[in-house]
């Protein structure tokens, strides 16, 4: 919106200059994003108590955990508030990829919410039920996927997905690459939602990832970044950085109140909305093939509940893990809470470090 009111001023107050450039909107996007955390979430925090919009801990969870029952839940809207104000503030509205990105937030954002509703305020145990929530995000996937596809500004790149440490190679998937979309969106919502178990682990996670996919949306939409890096270059890209830095400040002002020990849960209408954007982000970018590795604590924790699930159907009854997911094995192994989180975060640090690495190992 800045962009729109502000930047064609430019010639009577030449400060407003600034305003053309993605790193300033970028920086003001994550700043702002910060601020409004502070700013909304002891309101929303105090909101969730009044109304007793508590969590409910699983009985055959970590002991320690249930000291945790009735802290509220559904503080999602904290960062859906800080992600997507500073987006439409700072960003270009006129861009498609932006447009994309809120579409992907807001909607898996209220399957979210009416999952935690049924949850919390109508006590039904399952909350949405589960085929409910996949036809949204299948729903969700199939738009983006045919937007993807069959809207002529991605005409030249519609299907194509870049190779990591390849040089010049992409894979074209054809008309399967809308099932592939549907694929991610599913797979990564649902991955962020199952590593939403211990206080800031999902949302620390999520934060480090956004600050890769901020580098990888900034040079995917620069001509001579992308052409030095070998990469695709897509036009308009670089407004996703906006959004991505917006994420950054949303996840940075969350912790602040989702760190040990929790004052409040993101529950599904945040982690399903964050899982989204991820997966959309990989997506709209076109490195689908570096999602595993950006997010491989989440691919962990998720192949572990699949793992752990199929051995015990097969096993009868036998386990490979104390507990699935990932997290909750050790915790029961014995390590405090605090100490999986910190060193999931050093592994997500490492992942990413590993992802960019892919730029030059080509």
């Amino acid at each position: 919106m800045f962009y729109h009111l502000l930047y064609p001023l430019r010639e009577f107050i030449s400060g407003l200059n600034l305003f053309g450039y993605i790193t300033f909107r970028s920086a003001s996007a994550a700043i702002v994003a910060l601020l409004i955390s502070f700013f909304v979430g002891p309101l929303i925090i105090r909101y969730l108590r009044r109304k007793q919009v508590g969590e409910k801990i699983r009985e055959d969870g970590p002991q320690t955990h249930q000291k945790k029952v009735g802290t509220p839940t559904m503080g999602g809207f904290i960062i859906l508030i800080a992600v997507l104000v500073p987006t439409l503030l700072f960003a270009r509205l006129d861009n498609i990829y932006v447009w994309l990105i809120v579409l992907a937030t807001v909607w898996m954002g209220l399957v979210g919410f009416l999952d935690d509703y049924l949850k919390v305020v109508k006590k039904k145990p399952k909350g949405l039920i589960g085929r409910y929530k996949m036809v949204g995000q299948i729903t969700l996937g199939l738009i983006v996927g045919c937007v993807l596809y069959f809207h002529p500004a991605f005409r030249e790149v519609r299907a194509l997905s870049t190779v990591p440490f390849f040089k010049d190679y992409e894979i074209y998937f054809g008309i399967l690459y809308i099932p592939l979309v549907i694929f991610i969106i599913t797979a990564t919502s649902n991955s962020v939602n199952l590593t939403d178990g211990l206080d800031g682990l999902a949302i620390g996670l999520v934060g480090i990832s956004a600050m890769a996919w901020a580098g990888i949306s900034y040079i995917t939409g620069r001509v001579d970044f992308s052409d030095y890096l070998n990469i695709i270059y897509l036009p308009g890209t670089g407004e996703l950085t906006v959004y991505c830095a917006a994420l950054v400040g949303a996840c940075l002002g969350f912790l602040w109140f989702n760190s040990h020990p929790a004052q409040v849960f993101m529950g599904d209408t945040g982690a399903l909305a964050l899982g989204s954007a991820v997966g959309t982000l990989a997506i709209l970018l076109k490195k689908e093939l570096l999602l595993p590795i950006i997010g491989g604590v989440f691919v962990a924790e998720t192949l572990s509940v699949i793992l752990q699930v199929t051995y015990f159907k097969r096993s009868g009854g036998k386990r490979i893990f104390k507990m699935a997911p990932l997290h909750h094995h050790f915790e029961l192994k014995g390590w405090h809470e605090s100490k999986v989180v910190i060193r999931f975060w050093i592994i997500g640090i490492l992942l990413v470090l590993l992802t960019l690495s892919t730029f030059k190992v080509r």
